[in-house]
C-alpha cells in the first residue's frame, strides 16, 4: 500500500482501526478494489508509476520485462517483515521473492507462487491475476506474525518452460530447503459460465493430498461463507510452475480456473486475454480462499496491531506487552512514548510498535487531528446489522444533520450522504463484500466505525 493510499485511510479513521487477528477478518481484508487496479496496472489497461517513472506495463514477456519484475519488488518493498530477494538466475530470467520469517519454526517453509511472465500484450488472466494475488495476500499476511516462514514468489519464464519455477526447486532441493507446501496460482480471473467452479490439481506426491484437503477445508468453512465450487484434478496437470516442486519431491498445488470443465479463458495466450474479460467476484472469493489457507498453515501468532482512539488519546489495543509510538511522518520513534496509551500534543498521524514475546508488529498509521473535537458516544449512535448484506441502519440519537461517508479499506470513498431524520437507511447492495469504514460527521463531533459488507 503506497503512502499516499495510507495517508488517505488514516484520514478517516477516528474511533477505531483494526486489522484483526482472526483468519476470517484477515479474509476480509482482500480488497476488491486493490486487486482491480494493480491487475489493470500490470496488465498494460492503465499506466502506473515505477522507480519514479510513468510507465504502461503493456507486454511481460520475459526478454523484456524488467519494469514488471521492477513494479513487482517495489509492491514487496512497501510490506512489513519481509527479506527481498532480486534472483537473477540468466540473462532474462529474473524471480521476484519475499521472506517472511517463522517466528518460531523458521525452517518450516510455505510458499505462495505465480509466474508473471507473458507470450502477448495485456494477458490479465495469464497471469497477472495471480501475481496480483499474490502481491494483495502479502499486503495483508506481511502485517502480521507467523510461526512458519511464508515465501511469495513470483516466478519468471513459466512461459518458456518453468525456468524460473526450477530454477528455485532446484536450488532449494539442493539446499535442504524444508518446503511442507506450494501453492502456485496460474490463471484464476475466468468464470465464463458463472458457475463458480475452480480446479485444485494435485498428484500423490508427498504431502500434496492433505494440501487440497486442507484448501477445502478453508473452502468449507462456514465462518468465511464461500461459495465456489471445487474440482479435483487428479493426476494433475504438469503444465505449470508447481511440478517444478513436485520434480524434486516437495509438496505442491495449482489452484485457478476450471479447465476441468472447460471454462479456462478463450483468449489464452492471446492479446484478447484483457481485463474485461474477468469475473471479478469469482476472483475475489479465490484470493480469499487462498489467503485463508496461507495464513492457517502460516500459524498466526495472536498479537493485535490495532489501535483505539477517543478525542486526547490513541490506545494499543493488546495488553501486557511493550510499547513505542512512532511519528509517521518522521518515521521516527517518540521520545518516552512507550505506554500503551499514548496523548498527543499536535495533530499528525501515529503508529504504535507493538512486541509480545517474539513477535513485533506495527500498527496501521493513524490521523490524528482531533485536538478540541469530541467524539460521539455509544449511546449517540447507533449501527447495524454488521456484518451486512443489503441494507445498513444508522440511529442518530440527536437532532442534528450529519453527513455520512462510506470508505473501502484503501481509502477510497464509496458514497456519502447527509442525513437529518432519527432512523436512516443506507442500500450497501451494490457495494462488494469486504470491510469498510462509516464516517458519521455533525458540526460538533465525529466518530468512525469498522463494518463488514458479506
Amino acid at each position: 500500500m503506497n503512502k499516499l493510499i495510507i495517508n488517505l485511510l488514516c484520514a478517516i479513521l477516528f474511533s477505531t482501526i483494526s486489522y484483526s487477528q482472526s483468519i476470517n477478518e484477515l479474509i476480509n481484508l482482500v480488497n476488491l478494489d486493490t486487486l482491480s487496479l494493480k491487475v489493470q496496472e500490470f496488465s498494460g489497461e492503465i499506466p502506473t508509476v515505477v522507480d519514479g517513472n510513468t510507465v504502461t506495463i503493456l507486454n511481460r514477456v520475459s526478454s523484456n520485462n524488467d519494469i514488471a519484475a521492477d513494479y513487482i519488488k517495489q509492491e514487496f518493498e512497501q510490506y512489513n517483515n519481509l527479506t527481498i530477494t532480486d534472483q537473477v538466475y540468466s540473462a532474462n530470467g529474473r524471480n521476484i521473492i519475499a521472506t517472511q520469517l517463522g517466528k518460531t519454526n523458521p525452517n518450516n517453509i510455505y510458499i505462495i507462487c505465480a509466474h508473471y511472465d507473458s507470450v502477448a500484450n495485456y494477458c490479465a488472466d495469464d497471469n497477472a491475476s495471480g501475481t496480483i494475488a499474490v502481491l494483495e495476500i502479502a499486503r495483508i499476511l506481511s502485517k502480521q506474525c507467523f510461526d512458519n516462514t511464508i515465501v511469495y514468489a513470483l516466478w519468471d519464464q513459466e512461459e518458456n518452460g518453468l525456468l524460473g519455477a526450477n530454477h528455485y526447486a532446484t536450488e532449494a532441493f539442493n539446499n535442504g530447503d524444508n518446503i511442507l507446501g506450494v501453492l502456485n496460482i496460474d490463471m484464476m480471473g475466468y468464470d465464463g459460465n458463472g458457475d463458480n467452479n475452480f480446479d485444485i490439481d494435485v498428484r500423490p506426491i508427498a504431502n500434496s493430498i492433505a494440501m487440497k484437503d486442507d484448501i477445502i477445508a478453508v473452502l468449507n468453512n462456514p465462518t468465511y461463507g464461500f461459495n465456489l465450487v471445487v474440482n479435483v484434478v487428479n493426476p494433475g496437470t504438469p503444465n505449470s510452475d508447481h511440478s517444478r516442486f513436485w520434480n524434486r519431491g516437495y509438496s505442491a498445488v495449482l489452484v485457478g480456473e476450471s479447465w476441468e470443465t472447460n471454462d479456462q479463458t478463450p483468449f489464452y495466450h492471446t492479446s484478447g486475454d484483457r481485463y474485461s474479460t474477468l469475473d471479478l467476484p469469482y476472483y475475489h472469493q479465490l484470493a480469499k480462499i487462498i489467503l485463508g489457507y496461507m495464513a492457517t498453515k502460516g500459524g498466526l501468532v495472536s498479537v493485535d496491531n490495532t489501535i483505539t482512539a477517543n478525542a486526547t488519546t490513541l490506545t494499543a489495543n493488546e495488553a501486557s506487552a511493550t510499547y513505542q509510538w512512532y511519528n509517521c511522518d518522521t518515521n521516527m520513534a517518540i521520545s518516552g512514548a512507550t505506554n500503551q496509551s499514548f496523548s498527543p500534543t499536535f495533530n499528525g498521524t501515529f503508529a504504535v510498535e507493538v512486541t509480545s514475546g517474539t513477535c513485533t508488529e506495527r500498527s496501521e498509521c493513524f490521523l490524528f487531528n482531533t485536538l478540541g473535537l469530541s467524539a460521539f458516544t455509544k449511546d449517540e449512535i447507533t449501527i447495524h446489522p454488521n456484518p451486512v448484506k443489503n441494507d445498513l441502519k444508522i440511529e442518530l440519537n440527536f437532532d442534528e444533520e450529519a453527513i455520512v461517508s462510506l470508505y473501502n479499506i484503501s481509502g477510497k470513498l464509496m458514497l456519502t450522504k447527509t442525513i437529518q431524520q432519527q432512523q436512516n437507511t443506507i442500500s450497501l447492495k451494490d457495494i462488494s463484500s469486504g470491510v469498510y469504514f462509516i464516517n458519521i460527521k455533525s458540526a460538533q463531533k465525529t466518530g468512525t466505525y469498522k463494518i463488514v459488507k458479506e
